[in-house]
């Protein structure tokens, strides 16, 4: 069985619209039934649901007094079914486009605790062609579409409330991790993300990204490389809060950063793990793998991401010189660690790919089903 859990505040038709998406999928026997647990955010407009969708998918609210943000999903997961094996994350703007998923979460290994989905975004012709939802890490999952084990969630004490929202899936995985556990991006679990505009307050949005990105640097990081870390966490956001002119909430969030940081209790990573978790490993093991098969001596790293500092690492570490784009070099290697940017610049540059072009190398293998375990080679063209 599994457990749908969604968090909402002030957005009933949207809500409808996702159940409506949900009753979509058809019948869920497959997995031993489900169920939709609300977690409604204090909302001064609720939507009544039904209490079961077409198709047997029980549905539930459970009506909070306050905005408890993000964790309200820890509200979802205590009151959903016991029987339940997963719980599938998502927002009130998001959904599972096929029940594709229900399969690779009966394969997953068992020490698998969370299996992050494909999350499209709208405007596509098609919707598994792109665009995708930016964020996340090869082992890092994206809140609006992923899957946890129930037992998992509730032993590691499920989302810290005290991110609000932003940056609590890094928190919760960095715990997975240290507990023995795996995450797995899995291209059969496809799910669209509406993101819907309102309520989004960019201010707000930056402010809480760098305070608790920097948190989870602070928190994780092994001692040689925590004030790098967050000195790049700093550099990364001020260069977003610019782009979205949202550079007065990136100062609140550096304020109230430089206030609680002392306060973030250390639990730092071995370096193998923390390699783990910024995507490191993975890169080093796919561009090892795609060097093996046809050595180069030069790359340009283009479309630049999250974790960009992590491909050039991995590159320098094979000796390989960096050039800029536009300039000569043996191959062009995708420069984001991020699923969603990646795969997007992959299909992007593999439709330019010809014979007087530079081989194409993206630094992790996304394509590969969980079952199939997780070292991959790199994809390249």
């Amino acid at each position: 069985m599994i457990t749908y859990v969604l968090p909402t505040r002030d957005r009933p038709e949207r809500l409808k619209s996702t159940l409506r998406a949900i009753e979509r999928l058809g019948d869920h026997g497959a997995c031993g039934g489900a169920e939709v647990v609300i977690v409604d955010n204090d909302s001064r407009e609720r939507l009544v649901p039904p209490a079961v969708l077409v198709g047997g998918v029980s549905v539930r609210q459970v009506c909070l007094a306050q905005n408890l943000g993000a964790a309200a999903r820890n509200v979802g997961v205590r009151e959903s079914n016991p029987a339940s094996e997963w719980i599938v994350m998502l927002d009130d703007d998001s959904y599972p486009l096929d029940l594709g998923f229900v399969r690779a979460l009966r394969e997953a290994p068992a020490d698998v605790s969370a299996v992050s989905a494909d999350i499209f975004l709208p405007g596509s012709r098609e919707e598994n062609t792109g665009p995708r939802e930016s964020g996340g890490l090869p082992e890092v999952f994206i809140g609006c579409g992923v899957a946890i084990r129930r037992g998992v969630f509730l032993a590691l004490g499920g989302y810290d409330a005290s991110f609000g929202y932003y940056a609590e899936e890094y928190d919760l995985a960095a715990r997975m991790l240290l507990a023995g556990y795996r995450v797995c991006f899995e291209p059969r679990f496809r799910v669209l993300h509406a993101k819907v505009a309102s309520h989004r307050n960019m201010n707000l949005i930056l402010s809480r990204l760098v305070r608790n990105n920097g948190w989870v640097a602070q928190r994780y990081a092994p001692e040689a490389c925590r004030l790098a870390e967050i000195r790049e966490t700093r550099e990364r956001y001020r260069r977003i809060a610019a782009k979205e002119e949202a550079l007065a909430g990136f100062g609140e969030g550096l304020v109230a950063l430089r206030r609680t940081i002392r306060g973030q209790v250390r639990t730092p990573m071995p370096v193998g793990l923390w390699d783990r978790f910024t995507g490191l490993a993975c890169a080093r093991a796919a561009l090892r793998k795609a060097h093996a098969q046809r050595p180069f001596a030069t790359a340009a790293i283009v479309d630049g991401g999250k974790n960009a500092w992590v491909v050039g690492k991995a590159l320098g570490e094979l000796g390989v010189r960096l050039t800029g784009e536009g300039e000569d070099a043996h191959v062009t290697v995708i420069g984001t660690m991020s699923p969603g940017p990646m795969l997007d610049s992959w299909a992007r540059r593999a439709r330019w790919q010809g014979p007087h072009t530079a081989r194409v190398i993206a630094p992790w293998n996304l394509t590969a089903p969980i079952a199939e375990g997780r070292a991959s080679p790199a994809m390249a063209a």
